[in-house]
């Protein structure tokens, strides 16, 4: 899967404008936090967020921050989908779990060396596991845990 690809499964997850008020990370355009928006030099509503700059962010803060363009095929779109739902460091911490690296949150060589030499569909899915087992123990599962559920169960046959 390449970004441009990436990006359109993404929206069908994140969606367009939300301000769900047990949501921590606030109002929401195509899943791009108030927080992020600005920290970009966005200043309008967050409702009328470009599809564009969001877009752009995407493939900076998360898909080139996960190196996707470097991990195998069957792996790329679940890690940069935990990490725009969770966080880069999170998202690689879950991946270095899956491969028995040491989980510091940053993805360098050796890391990618062993991403690299494992079965990518195991690693996929003994990944979603780590994701879902560390996303039931979050405050907010009550509200979202349905979605994310849902969410960790599609990226299996992705």
């Amino acid at each position: 899967m390449n970004f441009d690809d990436a990006f359109h499964a993404l929206l069908g997850h994140e969606g367009g404008y939300v301000d769900h008020p047990k949501d921590p990370g606030g109002a929401t355009c195509w899943g791009v936090t108030e927080r992020v928006a600005r920290a970009t030099g966005y200043s309008g509503h967050m409702r009328d967020l470009p599809v564009d700059l969001a877009k752009a962010i995407y493939r900076r803060d998360y898909w080139d921050a996960v190196k996707a363009d470097q991990l195998p095929a069957a792996v790329r779109y679940a890690v940069f989908d935990a990490a725009v739902n969770s966080g880069v460091k999170q998202a690689v911490k879950w991946l270095q779990r899956s491969v028995g690296a040491v989980d510091d949150g940053a993805l360098g060589p050796k890391t990618l060396a062993l991403v690299s030499e494992a079965n990518a569909f195991q690693l996929k899915s003994t990944m979603l596991g780590t994701r879902l087992q560390f996303m039931t123990d979050l405050p907010t599962w009550p509200a979202f845990g349905k979605g994310w559920a849902r969410r960790i169960a599609a990226l299996l046959g992705t």
